[in-house]
């Protein structure tokens, strides 16, 4: 019709002029600039909605039950676990810390520790790990949605294969992949502000379904011979295996000890909040991890095998409506901790890579498109490999967050210029862009890893003693990277440049340039949505909004 404007497709996203960058679209858009006020919609409720929803997932289960898979006991599965959650809440709240105070994201804030080239590296290796960790729940996602199917029309089960063996998976589950996928979609086009209902709602519904888990573990071997494993693993096995368990449980967390920023950024709670991560989540996650480890003993006495992945255990219920709750539980868990750990995390990095054509919507759809690229259901094929696959990239993520930890908290003494962190020739750009003191550092904790990262790929390469530091990769990358950072920017070369006497937060910049703090001013969030204007939209504009 005439005098009707069309709305039309483009590759490039909508990129309000950003108070930060000034006009330089390479470096940032809307997603990518510090939250304003009125968009801090993260308060306490909602940070405790968000670990609680995060802890229940089938990995958290999963590790914990994996570990006696290789020979431990129940006893030290669950020493492991809190150790390792004890250990990565430091960085978690360290990191996220620095969120709240600035409230921009991971792959900004490591502008002032990488520079802007530089920073491509952390942002690339957590991307990579963050996509992997997406396809892997969704894994874990389909394999439930399988068993709820199975439920209601067992024949499901028996449903004719199509698919070449040597590809490692069946029709039905496929079919319970794509699903459990397509189910996945529309959340992901929600604003990180909107999907704390999310997060709320999993926190209550899970983990009553999880207890009720416990208690039939309790229940079905009257509370006694789920205790009675011992170890099959002796002398330095016994050693190693401890070891590359602990660096596997805190690769399970790696990333959000990298990029907590992406999610404390929303927060309008002080910064003091972060620090109830470092009782809390030991605690959480632990207990969650005591429950896999209950119920898949527990599996062992009643029906002869240990089943590590809790949807096989599920699976020899006789009650089909048990089955189904209970599947759906892990189905309601994959896909929370989905979103608010993988898909929003990728997206991030995305955008940062990609400014002019990826925002945060675009970025969790393309993570979705690519997780079907990794065959995750490959990944997932034993217990070993499970952990093989989070050993090898926990000790590329320790590193990272090092630099960030103590860029931060001692070499720049919580100082950062906000302003400077979106323009690439502020005082961050080091030389041509990178940081050559953190790419030393960060090459020094990961080097010494490489030998047993190879050793793990192919079994076949000797490495001999090579391989020892490769079972505790996380530890040595922190510790080799922290102190070889500090002693670089402190006291053999300090780039004096980006030592400031007060720090530039956001609110100053947005109040020095005028900037009108309310939900219908400078085009919303950046994520699709447009400033209100007061006109009524058809499905055609939300759809190239969304686009």
């Amino acid at each position: 019709m005439l005098g009707i404007e069309r709305p039309h497709l483009s590759l490039k996203v909508e990129q309000p002029v950003s108070t930060f960058a000034e006009g330089n679209a390479r470096w940032t858009n809307k997603d990518m600039d510090p939250v304003p006020r009125h968009e801090r919609k993260w308060g306490v409720t909602s940070f405790l909605a968000y670990w609680v929803s995060d802890a229940f997932n089938a990995a958290t289960w999963q590790f914990a039950s994996s570990i006696i898979a290789i020979g431990l006991t129940w006893r030290e599965s669950v020493g492991i676990v809190a150790l390792a959650f004890f250990t990565i809440s430091f960085v978690i709240a360290l990191n996220g810390a620095i969120g709240v105070i600035y409230h921009a994201p991971f792959p900004v804030l490591a502008r002032a520790s990488w520079g802007f080239w530089g920073s491509y590296i952390a942002i690339v290796s957590r991307a990579i790990l963050a996509v992997f960790w997406f396809a892997i729940q969704n894994m874990n996602g389909a394999n439930a949605v399988k068993c709820m199917i199975a439920a209601i029309w067992p024949s499901f089960l028996t449903l004719q294969n199509g698919i070449p063996e040597s590809q490692g998976i069946e029709t039905n589950t496929m079919v319970s992949y794509f699903i459990f996928w397509l189910i996945s979609v529309p959340f992901l086009c929600m604003h990180p502000n909107d999907l704390r209902w999310l997060f709320m709602a999993k926190s209550i519904i899970v983990p009553i379904a999880w207890i009720a888990i416990l208690i039939w573990a309790f229940v079905s071997t009257d509370g006694g011979e789920m205790w009675n494993q011992k170890a099959t693993l002796s002398g330095s096995a016994y050693s190693w295996g401890f070891l590359a368990s602990l660096t596997s449980v805190i690769g399970n967390y790696a990333t959000l000890s990298v990029n907590q920023a992406d999610f404390s950024r929303y927060s309008r709670v002080s910064v003091k909040w972060q620090c109830i991560y470092v009782p809390v989540l030991p605690l959480i996650f632990t207990f969650i991890a005591f429950i896999g480890i209950a119920a898949s003993s527990a599996g062992a006495v009643k029906y002869g095998e240990l089943n590590w992945d809790p949807i096989a255990l599920i699976s020899h219920w006789d009650s089909r409506a048990c089955r189904f709750f209970g599947a759906f539980s892990f189905a309601l868990a994959a896909l929370g901790v989905n979103i608010s750990a993988n898909s929003l995390s990728a997206a991030n990095d995305l955008t940062a890579l990609f400014p002019q054509f990826v925002n945060i919507r675009r970025g969790q759809l393309i993570c979705a498109v690519l997780s079907w690229a990794l065959v995750p259901w490959k990944i997932l094929a034993s217990a070993g490999s499970f952990l093989n696959f989070m050993v090898a990239y926990a000790v590329f993520l320790g590193p990272i967050a090092a630099i960030m930890v103590f860029d931060f908290w001692l070499v720049h003494r919580r100082k950062y210029d906000t302003l400077a962190l979106y323009q690439p020739h502020g005082i961050y750009r080091y030389s041509y862009g990178c940081n050559w003191r953190a790419i030393i550092a960060f090459l020094v904790g990961v080097v010494p890893n490489l030998p047993g990262l190879i050793n793990s790929i192919n079994p076949s390469i000797e490495v001999g003693v090579g391989a020892s530091p490769y079972h505790f990769g996380w530890h040595l990358g922190f510790v080799a990277t922290s102190i070889v950072y500090v002693v670089l920017s402190m006291f053999v070369a300090p780039q004096r440049e980006t030592f400031i006497d007060k720090a530039v937060l956001p609110d100053e910049i947005y109040d020095q340039q005028g900037f009108v703090d309310e939900g219908v001013s400078l085009g919303g969030s950046g994520s699709g949505e447009e400033g209100t204007t007061g006109e009524k939209t058809g499905w055609k504009s939300r759809l190239t909004k969304i686009l």
